[in-house]
């Protein structure tokens, strides 16, 4: 051997910047070399897997090798076979490439005679070593890795939302990342109301900052980790396992669940988004008296000012009127809705000791929860019978199994979710304390109202459409709850005056259902 290129690996970056292996195997080569005055042409140095061929540097080492003008014998050294392949199939294959340009590899460490037939048994031997131990490596990493899923501990990269770290032992975990883990709680919610499509929800996500490619967004809006839930994948025989996260969820089970309904296609909520201006606070809320068409809304420019005007949508109707003489009517009209304080405090009253009553019946929701509970169980326990006596076969039994167990995680979701009877109470009493607190004042609230807050009064008060003439408004009726808190408050305002109920205005809804008014003696 007079002449050679030397080649020298490690199969990472880090290992190459940290680690001592490359110089280490360049200098003993560097050594082999002048104490056996072997001319070195060139040094390749590589920090690349060897599981293939496909690295930069061997890469520009065997075209240097095919493009040598004399086409004399030559040779590549390096320290043992595994710096050269972990991998049996390619390194023979490698080989016959290098041997059909005059080349030939050698590793110092395990020299090889090839003129010696019986030394391509030892070449097997030196090439499979590398290949099982990669099996085995990789073998007790899949291994580690599953016994870790099963502890409930993310083993990989973090998802959006989520970030590495380590504690001081050097045990690995994720936590939330803001502003990333909001913007995956809003998408989750926002994909919950079945109005937006993931696609729209995804570039909206984008713009509030998430930067995620839409394959990637769709994996992870069907990751249950993002409730707590770590999928342990089936393996020889064992079965798919759900286990509990060690790191914290930014939703809850039954929000994950809804998603995926929502994403399945077994809930869609249909809904036209309307684009309301602050101007415009009606928009979407009024029909035209005319031709029962929607009024919209636009503005105007005028020679100073613009002005805006809800009109029709119809192409032959004329209905137009002055969005500030109709939002100055609505304004005014809230007038008729303040409540007497003794009003809400009845109104209260009344209402938790319905809450109470309703909770003490058999049927609540918990109860029907735990039946359902219940029947998937019964559906389970027969199907395993059924089995065992081979009425059904294993691929019946197991369609079974997996879809009891569906159904009973997303039951227990919702069981676990559901609050206890006095944190109901105290919520629904919370909740009241607002609703009095709102219409205790509810003209002067609406003018400093925001417009979302603005249209949320009015979605809240009126089920159906308002139609506005010009001088009146007419509508159905109101929301049932607040038409029967206004009679009890038109009646308490009445017998102050000394009136009787019958001279006090009722609602269409009353008159119509023949609800007696309420007096409070």
């Amino acid at each position: 051997m007079k002449s050679a290129y030397l080649y020298v690996r490690v199969s990472t970056d880090e290992q190459k910047k940290k680690g001592y292996s490359l110089p280490e195997q360049e200098d003993r080569l560097l050594r082999h070399c002048e104490f056996n005055n072997i001319e070195v042409k060139g040094i390749f140095r590589e920090d690349y897997s060897a599981k293939n061929f496909n690295r930069p540097e061997w890469t520009k080492l065997l075209h240097t090798l095919k493009d040598r003008k004399k086409k004399e014998p030559e040779n590549i050294l390096f320290i043992k076979w595994d710096r050269f392949s972990r991998n049996i199939e390619y390194a023979y294959q490698m080989i016959g490439i290098l041997r059909s340009i005059g080349v030939q590899a050698m590793a110092i460490d395990q020299p090889i005679d090839f003129s010696i037939p019986e030394s391509t048994v030892m070449l097997a031997v030196y090439l499979s070593i590398p290949e099982a131990e990669n099996g085995r490596r990789a073998l007790n990493t899949s291994s580690g890795m599953r016994r870790a899923k099963k502890e409930g501990r993310w083993v990989s990269t973090a998802p959006r939302g989520y970030m590495n770290l380590s504690y001081p032992d050097g045990k690995k975990y994720i936590a939330p990342r803001e502003p990333e883990a909001g913007i995956m709680k809003w998408v989750f919610q926002e994909l919950s109301q079945g109005i937006l499509n993931g696609e729209q929800v995804r570039r909206l996500a984008n713009g509030k900052g998430l930067k995620c490619e839409r394959n990637n967004f769709w994996k992870l809006i069907r990751n249950p980790m993002y409730c707590g839930i770590i999928v342990v994948p089936p393996f020889e025989n064992e079965e798919m396992q759900f286990v509990k996260a060690q790191h914290e969820p930014l939703i809850t089970e039954s929000l994950f669940y809804e998603v995926q309904d929502v994403l399945n296609g077994n809930k869609r909520k249909v809904a036209s988004k309307v684009v309301a201006d602050d101007n415009l606070p009606l928009r979407g809320f009024l029909e035209c008296p005319t031709c029962n068409r929607m009024l919209t809304g636009s503005a105007s420019k005028g020679r100073h000012n613009y002005y805006y005007y809800y009109h029709c949508s119809g192409s032959h109707c004329k209905s137009r009127y002055k969005a500030e003489d109709v939002n100055g009517y609505f304004e005014n009209y809230l007038g008729n809705f303040q409540l007497n304080p003794n009003v809400g405090e009845l109104f209260k009253m009344v209402v938790l000791d319905y809450y109470r009553s309703a909770n003490r019946e058999e049927l609540d929701e918990r109860k029907f929860i735990a039946t359902k509970i219940e029947e998937q169980e019964k559906i389970l326990s027969n199907a395993r019978k059924r089995f065992m006596t081979e009425e059904i076969d294993v691929e019946d039994f197991k369609a079974i199994k997996i879809g009891c167990s569906e159904q009973l995680k997303r039951l227990d979701a919702k069981l676990s979710e559901l609050p206890a009877k006095s944190d109901g109470l105290k919520r629904v009493e919370g909740l009241l304390d607002v609703l009095i607190e709102r219409y205790s004042d509810i003209k002067s609230k609406y003018k400093v109202a925001s417009l979302e807050d603005k249209r949320n009064i009015i979605g809240s008060m009126y089920p159906e459409n308002l139609q506005f003439d010009g001088t009146q408004h007419r509508t159905a009726n109101l929301n049932t709850v607040l038409e029967l808190i206004l009679l009890i408050n038109n009646n308490i305002e009445g017998k102050k005056r000394g009136e009787r109920y019958t001279n006090l205005h009722l609602s269409p809804l009353v008159a119509r259902r023949g609800i007696e008014p309420l007096f409070l003696e």
